[in-house]
């Protein structure tokens, strides 16, 4: 049985902060689901409510790692999924449960989602480039995958004024043989924003 969680004891203590972050991510998905399944729009307020607290939890990780001097090539690659989960998948599956429900929607939280993927595997690959002298990577390329929880807030404030379903903001439009919500773009701009090569934001 110790060998079933030897794994767990190697884990650092900025490692838990990473789970955390990631169990907040699969909590926000579950929600999603049940509210589609019962309708109560409490269930999909919670879910929402999640992921500021992943936000919290993934800010933690790094300084706790840095306090503690512990930062390591597993601790980043749990880091980068976790915020696969919290700030991709989470978000894509809050706005579909929110009625963003329509082929073209699918393709654009898609391509979203896939924008976030590629943003993190990016950054793990080019961070020892990007570090200076001190070994610390200076700047981001691209948006932080974090930053949709603002895409969480505004389908918080549409949830808690009644504008989902059919009632959500700016409608829908028939585009040959799927629907698009026009709110949906915001997602297509944020995975975009993500991917640019020409925005560097200072990293903190």
């Amino acid at each position: 049985m110790s060998r079933h969680f030897s794994m767990l004891r190697d884990f650092q203590l900025a490692d838990w902060f990473t789970l955390a972050n990631a169990f907040c991510g699969t909590g926000a998905v579950f929600a999603a689901m049940r509210f589609l399944q019962d309708g109560r729009v409490g269930d999909l307020l919670a879910g929402m409510a999640l992921i500021p607290a992943a936000f919290i939890f993934d800010a933690l990780d790094g300084r706790v790692a840095r306090w503690r001097k512990s930062s390591s090539t597993l601790g980043r690659e749990l880091d980068s999924l976790a915020d696969v989960i919290s700030f991709g998948l989470a978000p894509a599956a809050l706005a579909y449960a929110c009625g963003m429900q329509g082929g073209w929607d699918w393709l654009v939280l898609s391509y979203f989602v896939g924008c976030g993927v590629s943003r993190l595997a990016r950054y793990n690959v080019t961070a020892e480039q990007l570090a200076g002298e001190e070994g610390k990577v200076k700047y981001f390329e691209g948006t932080p995958i974090p930053t949709s929880l603002v895409l969480v807030v505004v389908l918080a404030v549409a949830a808690w004024q009644g504008r989902i379903g059919a009632d959500l903001w700016w409608g829908q439009w028939q585009l040959g043989p799927w629907q698009l919500h026009p709110l949906v773009l915001l997602f297509a701009l944020s995975g975009s924003l993500m991917i640019s090569k020409t925005i560097h934001i200072p990293k903190p």
